[in-house]
């Protein structure tokens, strides 16, 4: 039996396994042997392996398919007389078919992305009540003092104006009074008597409903400019006859509400008067959208009579699609029927020129004006009765709004978990 070979048998020498220098190991030295002095090589840094490779030009397989692709996917003229049966023409209707799916897959992108991003706005109802009260009137101050004869122009009158839509009271033909009336003298201070005033309450109406999932909507939401104009009494007597205007602080973009003073549902001021006046509110929305009024040619075709920019340019788009009015071989041309030629003169329009062309169709909306009179005699204050108007304005979509409110929350959500990760690189206790 010979006794198994050892590794080194022969003595022949073994490769040697190079690794990075340690440092030595603080052993007992084993007796009978000498201190051996260990090379030291120099080793490359990893980190600069790393870079030197970084910089090596890679080519990788995807890329090498991808440069052996053809490029040029047009047959050349003449080849159907080389190849044998119909193959070349099989191929050049697959390429027909590819340019048409290719194109209504873009069209429906687009209407996609139109029906998405388009501001679609809703309209709801504000009823307005206009109301005056008269104080220190000749009559009133004959049934304070019968005895004492009345003073001439001390008499007074106060004007409030009231809007709230509809939807957001409890009974929308009654105003509340607990909420909406302001008395000057519990503001503190004396203010000018003939300033207007603001309801500023929006406190008292946020303590009320704590529990309201969403902002409500005020009268000085809607309007930029609310103005007040008198026409002069038929009967003598005194009466101031200034214009009273209210205009909406300017506010930058990064604003997220109105401030308190120009945040309110009712507007107040008070005036010299002892006949009857007739006068006239003028309303200017305030739109972030400008709306446009129509023309009539125009009108016919998109069946509104109100409409902003971007609606008119969709409207026409989606007529000119339904009526396939553009060109087969261009499709930026339109070939106007008889309709089109109504509104823009020519037999043939490129689409983006439409924004230019429905300049003259498009007027701004009039403000609104609302006639009213304020009455100081002692029939109707026997038993007032408010005047009471509806009008119609456009408020931003409940759905977007609440997408809006969706994408805010998973912001922050996701936020919160990027803060709670845990921390890797903290060391262990």
């Amino acid at each position: 039996m010979h006794a198994p070979m050892q590794p080194n048998y022969r003595g022949y020498p073994q490769p040697v396994h190079h690794r990075q220098p340690t440092t030595p190991r603080r052993g007992v030295p084993v007796p009978g042997m000498m201190p051996m002095q260990v090379a030291q090589h120099n080793m490359p840094n990893p980190q600069v392996l790393a870079a030197q490779q970084r910089h090596v030009p890679v080519h990788p397989d995807a890329a090498i398919r991808r440069s052996r692709k053809p490029t040029d996917k047009t047959l050349p003229d003449g080849i159907e007389e080389v190849v044998i049966g119909d193959a070349v023409q099989q191929y050049k209707r697959m390429q027909e078919v590819e340019r048409r799916l290719d194109s209504a897959i873009m069209r429906k992108r687009i209407d996609l992305q139109d029906t998405v991003n388009r501001n679609t706005r809703r309209y709801r109802t504000m009823r307005l009540w206009i109301s005056n009260t008269v104080e220190q009137q000749p009559w009133q101050q004959a049934e304070q003092n019968p005895e004492v004869p009345p003073r001439i122009g001390a008499g007074r009158y106060r004007v409030k104006i009231e809007g709230r839509l509809l939807d957001d009271a409890t009974d929308p033909t009654v105003p509340d009074e607990d909420e909406e009336d302001i008395d000057m003298k519990h503001l503190g201070g004396e203010k000018d008597p003939d300033a207007m005033e603001e309801d500023s309450k929006p406190q008292k109406r946020e303590e009320a409903k704590p529990s309201s999932p969403s902002i409500r909507k005020r009268l000085s939401h809607f309007f930029k400019t609310i103005s007040v104009e008198f026409d002069k009494p038929s009967s003598p007597g005194v009466a101031d006859l200034a214009t009273i205007i209210w205009n909406k602080p300017t506010l930058p973009p990064s604003a997220a509400a109105l401030p308190p003073t120009a945040d309110f549902d009712s507007l107040e001021f008070s005036r010299a008067a002892e006949v009857n006046i007739n006068g006239t509110i003028t309303m200017t929305r305030d739109e972030n959208l400008e709306r446009f009024l129509l023309s009539k040619e125009l009108a016919s075709i998109l069946d509104i009579e109100e409409e902003t920019r971007a609606g008119i340019i969709i409207g026409l788009w989606e007529y000119i699609k339904t009526a396939g009015l553009q060109e087969s071989e261009e499709k930026q041309a339109v070939a106007c029927n008889e309709r089109l030629r109504a509104i823009f003169g020519r037999d043939k329009i490129y689409f983006p020129a439409i924004p230019e062309l429905i300049g003259p169709h498009c007027t701004p909306l009039p403000p609104i004006k609302i006639p009213f009179t304020i009455r100081v005699d002692k029939e109707f204050h026997s038993k007032p009765i408010p005047a009471i108007y509806d009008i119609r304005v456009a408020v931003d979509d409940p759905l977007r709004n609440k997408m809006l409110q969706l994408d805010d929350q998973l912001a922050l959500v996701v936020q919160a978990l990027h803060h709670s990760r845990p921390n890797t690189h903290s060391t262990p206790i």
